[in-house]
C-alpha cells in the first residue's frame, strides 16, 4: 500500500476519533450540567414531600374519622413519604457524577426501599380503584363486606407482597469501583465478584430479564390495566345511571390514569436500556427524567387525590387554622413577662 494512502487511513481515523471524543465530551459536559440543574428541583421536592406528606398523614389519622377512604389514602401517603425518603441519596448520587459515597449497607437500603415505596403504591392504588368499583356496580356486596377489618386485611397483604417483591433488590445490589475511581451502586445479578466474567454477565443477564419482565407486570403494566378497567367501568356505570352532572369526575379519572402512567413510565424504560446496555447517552437522559418523575410524584399524586374530596379539604384547612393559631398562641404566651410573684426563688 502506497504511503500516502496509509497516511491519509491514519489522519481519518485520527479524525474521526477525534470527532468521536468531543461528542462525547461534550454529553458528558451536558450531562454533568443536567445533573446540576436537576439537583436543587429535586431538593426543593424533597422538601415540599416531606412537610406536605408529614401534615397529609397527620390529618388523616387525628383529624378525620377512620373510614375505609382515610385508612387506604393514610397508607398511600406512607408509601409516598417512604419513597421520598431516598430522594437526599439521589441528589448528592447527581452532583457527584454518579458517585455513590454512603457504603454497601446503604446502597442496598437506597434500592429496596425505592422498590418498596413503587410497589406499594401502585398496589394501594389499584385497591383504590378496585374499592372504587365495587362500590359502584356490586353495592349489595360491598355492604355486607366493606368494612375497616376487611380494608385492614387488603392493606396488609399489600404491604407484605410489597417487601417481598422488594426482597432481590436488597439482595442483588452492591458498590463496584470503576476503572475510573468512580464507586457506583449498581445490581450484581450474578452474585459474583468477578463482574467481567462471560459466565458472570450471562447468568446477570439471565436473572436481570426475569426481574425487569416481572416488575415491568407486576409493578406497571397490571396496575395500569386495573385502575384503567375499573374506572372505564365506574365512568359507564355513571353515564348510565346519570349520577353526576358535571364532567370533573371523568376528569379526575383521565388524570389519575395519566399521572400514574407519565410518573412510572420512564423508571421501566429506563430499566429496560440498561438490560440492552446501549443508547448510553439516552440511558443517562432517561435516569434523569426517572428521578425527575418519581420523585414529583412523590409530592403531587397525594396533593391531586386528596384535595378532589371535599371532606378532606375542608378538615385540611380547619387544621391548618387550628395548627397556625396553637403556634401563635403559644409564641404570644413566651412574649408575655412573667409575674414576679408567681417565680420561686432557690
Amino acid at each position: 500500500m502506497p504511503q500516502e494512502v496509509t497516511d491519509l487511513n491514519n489522519t481519518t481515523a485520527y479524525l474521526i476519533n477525534m470527532t468521536t471524543l468531543r461528542r462525547n465530551i461534550s454529553f458528558a459536559t451536558s450531562v454533568s450540567i443536567t445533573y446540576l440543574a436537576t439537583a436543587p428541583l429535586l431538593y426543593i421536592t424533597f422538601i415540599a414531600s416531606i412537610i406536605a406528606n408529614g401534615f397529609y398523614l397527620w390529618v388523616l389519622r387525628f383529624k378525620m374519622k377512620k373510614t375505609i377512604n382515610t385508612l387506604l389514602f393514610f397508607h398511600l401517603i406512607l408509601s409516598y413519604l417512604i419513597s421520598s425518603l431516598i430522594i437526599p441519596f439521589k441528589i448528592t448520587s447527581f452532583l457527584q457524577s454518579d458517585h455513590w459515597s454512603f457504603g454497601i449497607a446503604m446502597c442496598k437500603v437506597f434500592n429496596s426501599t425505592f422498590s418498596l415505596g413503587m410497589f406499594a403504591s401502585v398496589f394501594i392504588l389499584s385497591a383504590i380503584s378496585l374499592d372504587r368499583y365495587i362500590l359502584t356496580l356490586h353495592p349489595v356486596w360491598s355492604q355486607k363486606h366493606r368494612n375497616i377489618h376487611w380494608a385492614s386485611s387488603i392493606l396488609t397483604g399489600i404491604w407484605i407482597f410489597a417487601t417481598i417483591f422488594s426482597i432481590p433488590y436488597l439482595i442483588f445490589r452492591e458498590i463496584h469501583k470503576e476503572s475510573n475511581g468512580i464507586v457506583t451502586c449498581k445490581n450484581n445479578y450474578a452474585l459474583s465478584n468477578n463482574w467481567k466474567s462471560q459466565k458472570t454477565q450471562t447468568l446477570g443477564k439471565g436473572v436481570q430479564m426475569v426481574l425487569f419482565i416481572s416488575r415491568l407486570w407486576l409493578g406497571f403494566l397490571l396496575p395500569l390495566f386495573i385502575i384503567i378497567f375499573c374506572y372505564v367501568k365506574v365512568a359507564q356505570r355513571m353515564r348510565q345511571r346519570r349520577l353526576v352532572k358535571s364532567s370533573k369526575p371523568f376528569k379526575v379519572m383521565v388524570i389519575s390514569v395519566g399521572s400514574f402512567f407519565v410518573c412510572w413510565m420512564p423508571y421501566h424504560v429506563y430499566q429496560g436500556l440498561l438490560i440492552s446496555e446501549s443508547h448510553m447517552q439516552v440511558t443517562k437522559l432517561t435516569l434523569i427524567l426517572t428521578a425527575i418523575t418519581s420523585s414529583f410524584n412523590s409530592f403531587f399524586s397525594p396533593t391531586f387525590y386528596l384535595f378532589i374530596g371535599e371532606n378532606f379539604k375542608k378538615v385540611f384547612k380547619k387544621s391548618i387554622v387550628v395548627l397556625f393559631d396553637s403556634i401563635l398562641h403559644e409564641e404570644s404566651s413566651l412574649k408575655q413577662p412573667q409575674n414576679p410573684c408567681t417565680e420561686v426563688s432557690v
